[in-house]
């Protein structure tokens, strides 16, 4: 093993968008020992005085993913371009490489599971009884580089369902149920949205969203602008938002109007004059430490970011219709915008300079910690092993001092348990040696783990509507993000997909395929694939999950990856409360497609990997990519992982960041309310780290 006595202030483990904010916010601010505070490099005085902070990040993806000089990361991007072209299978990962030293959980893996015995196809080992259905990729910039870039905010009501709605579920150790409240409340978390909006660049209108809360949207929002001006909805929303106006469907005896909204996005439209200038998101100190806000520069107004090798490419969306999996111009946010802003800093004669105090190891898979029982539980080693190469298994064996170095995991759902799980150590309870492992006290580790599951139906308008353009999804039906319901079966919000029948039937080759079957050609063919193409419509349905004890990663020896780090070992089921909202769902689109005069072509079938039966009927679900809840935050240490600032309740100086912490999921995509709370986390690390650099 390689000992690296290079001391860091802070290491940082993944470079997705939870990693990269921290990296990026720190690398904004120097501590001046003067003053004894970190300060924005813009309010920093320059002297001697000021000490820039050492940070080093660990990536299990390959270097060249993190490489962000303009000729590497436009080379590299391109080649995840052609290979994405090369794919026959357009799925979310296609376009990255899956590599044997950090495997990725891919939906072409998922098989269905006969318990006892598991699904070992892929990455995650399976034991179910239902399939988890989605997946994540270990790239550099992380699952973002092939997210739809849908950016909703949690509504009031997400992060209080035990107190609004009684709803208590399961504790793994108790027959008493636990309380399923955040820590913290929208009005908390408010200023870091607005925070995490302008670092992502959120494209809406706010005078047009519309949601079912009991506040205004003058409440919810505030006197308060998107970055940019909303993405123009398709013709194929205007024409069902048409059809829809002023009615409503019927669920368990009540009546739910139907809300229909241009939903916000992190992709880049018209910079909204009335946002006004660019923003600085910096630490002000306060007496009960630093407080970050979003404050305006006077340098220059607003403006799209475009390409991390080109600021001139992708200011606005071209329309590709391939978010997921890649967005060809970066029109679309990804982390790798916010880890270059990371890596590179205006120098003072206003042109950007590596960062030199901020290390990047890539080909670094981190895979557990050691705790120093002798010092406060602090994590003293943080365990890396390195392959040299893409082709080959063979590593370096690493670890790091960290007895005086902040420690943030910032790895998926799936990781950052994986790591923790991994961390074991020993203690003495009772005269007796006891194995722990690392911030689990609670026996949360690994627990509550969550996704939309996504429930599809499918039909043919009576005219054409002509899908496939844009955007995958410019409008979203929000009726049912809340209501008094929510004490019977899950919430859920429904996306206008601009996809066709790609996702459930595979279109438009399953047409392609169906009329040469038929013995169609030439004319015939054309005419029938135009008029079919051009009717498809297809409704979404994304419906909360709640957080169960029993749906969990483990970790078992048995089930090794080629670097012989353990693998994720998942088990997953859905509860009455989900599957009766597939139920309640597909009411409201029998009833929406009945009144839009959609013939329906739904089809949920035995051979769907990933189907439940409920009172009798089928139903099929995919997976939303929105992996959750490993990794809880809570008010206390005996039901949650961290706190609200996401800092370990057991290790002094461990961060555990990411979608991970969801106590809940709601009904919006997670990305945004991750990097919320993950800035707000930040305000914790500065007071951490002014203590660090006093000492």
């Amino acid at each position: 093993m390689r000992q690296n006595e290079t001391k860091k202030d802070v290491i940082i483990v993944g470079t997705g968008i939870a990693g990269s904010l921290i990296a990026k916010l720190l690398t904004d601010h120097v501590f001046d020992s003067t003053k004894g505070k970190m300060v924005h490099r813009a309010d920093a005085q320059k002297s001697d005085n000021t000490q820039e902070l050492s940070v080093l990040m660990f990536e299990a993806g390959l270097e060249a993913g993190t490489e962000l000089d303009s000729v590497s990361s436009m080379t590299n991007y391109n080649e995840y371009i052609r290979t994405y072209y090369m794919e026959a299978a357009k799925v979310p990962n296609s376009p990255y490489p899956n590599l044997k030293q950090a495997p990725s959980p891919n939906v072409l893996d998922m098989e269905q599971i006969t318990p006892p015995f598991p699904d070992k196809t892929g990455y995650l080992v399976q034991f179910g009884p239902m399939p988890f259905a989605s997946d994540a990729i270990r790239v550099g910039g992380g699952t973002t580089l092939h997210w739809l870039g849908t950016t909703p905010r949690m509504l009031p009501n997400d992060f209080k369902l035990t107190d609004k709605y009684g709803i208590k579920v399961d504790h793994p150790n108790s027959k008493e149920k636990t309380p399923i409240n955040w820590p913290i409340e929208y009005e908390e978390l408010k200023p870091y949205y607005e925070m995490a909006e302008f670092e992502i660049g959120v494209s809406g209108n706010v005078s047009r969203q519309e949601y079912p809360i009991s506040e205004s949207m003058e409440q919810y929002y505030g006197d308060y602008v998107f970055p940019m001006k909303e993405i123009p909805q398709s013709y194929m929303d205007q024409k069902i938002i048409d059809g829809l106006a002023g009615t409503s469907v019927q669920l368990n005896s009540e009546n739910i109007p139907l809300l229909l909204v241009p939903s916000p996005q992190g992709r880049n439209s018209i910079p909204n004059p009335k946002y006004g200038n660019t923003r600085i998101i910096k630490a002000e100190t306060q007496d009960t430490g630093y407080k970050l806000v979003l404050d305006s520069s006077e340098k220059e107004e607003y403006k799209a970011l475009g390409s991390v090798w080109n600021p001139y490419m992708g200011e606005r969306c071209e329309g590709n219709a391939s978010c997921v999996p890649i967005c060809p111009v970066q029109a679309k946010y990804n982390a790798l915008k916010t880890l270059k802003k990371a890596l590179y800093k205006i120098n003072e004669n206003n042109n950007l300079s590596r960062n030199h105090n901020l290390e990047i190891k890539a080909q670094s898979v981190v895979y557990k910690l050691s705790v120093d029982q002798n010092d406060k539980d602090k994590i003293s080693k943080v365990h890396v092993r390195r392959y040299t190469s893409k082709d080959k298994t063979d590593f370096i064996e690493e670890s790091f001092d960290t007895s005086n170095t902040i420690v943030i995991l910032a790895a998926n759902a799936f990781e950052n348990p994986k790591i923790l799980l991994n961390s074991k150590y020993m203690v003495m309870e009772n005269g007796k040696k006891v194995e722990k492992t690392a911030a689990n006290r609670s026996d949360q580790v690994g627990r509550n783990l969550m996704d939309h599951m996504v429930m599809l139906t499918w039909g043919l308008f009576p005219e054409a509507v002509y899908p496939y353009r844009g955007p995958g999804s410019t409008t979203n039906i929000s009726s049912f993000r809340d209501g008094n319901f929510r004490g019977d079966f899950s919430a859920w919000i429904s996306p206008l997909d601009n996809w066709g029948w790609g996702w459930p039937a595979f279109s438009p080759g399953s047409d392609v395929g169906e009329f040469i079957g038929k013995g169609f050609f030439g004319a015939e063919l054309r005419n029938a694939l135009t008029d079919r193409l051009s009717r498809q419509v297809l409704f979404h349905f994304e419906i909360e999950q709640l957080p169960h004890p029993n749906n969990r990663v483990t970790i078992n020896d048995q089930y090794m990856d080629a670097l012989g780090i353990p693998r994720p070992v998942i088990h997953y089921a859905l509860t009455d409360y989900e599957m009766k909202a597939m139920e309640q769902a597909k009411s409201a689109s029998d009833q929406m497609f009945e009144r839009l005069g959609i013939k329906d072509f739904t089809s949920y079938t035995e051979a769907d990997k990933n189907s439940v039966i409920y009172n009798g009927v089928r139903y099929s679900y995919n997976g939303a990519g929105h992996i959750v809840g490993t990794h809880r935050m809570g008010s206390s240490p005996d039901d949650s992982v961290t706190n609200s600032y996401c800092k370990s309740w057991d290790h002094p100086n461990l961060y555990i960041v990411g979608a991970g912490n969801m106590t809940t999921l709601g009904t919006s995509n997670p990305t945004l309310t991750l990097s919320a709370f993950t800035i707000r986390s930040v305000e914790s690390i500065l007071t951490d780290l002014e203590t660090q650099l006093k000492n």
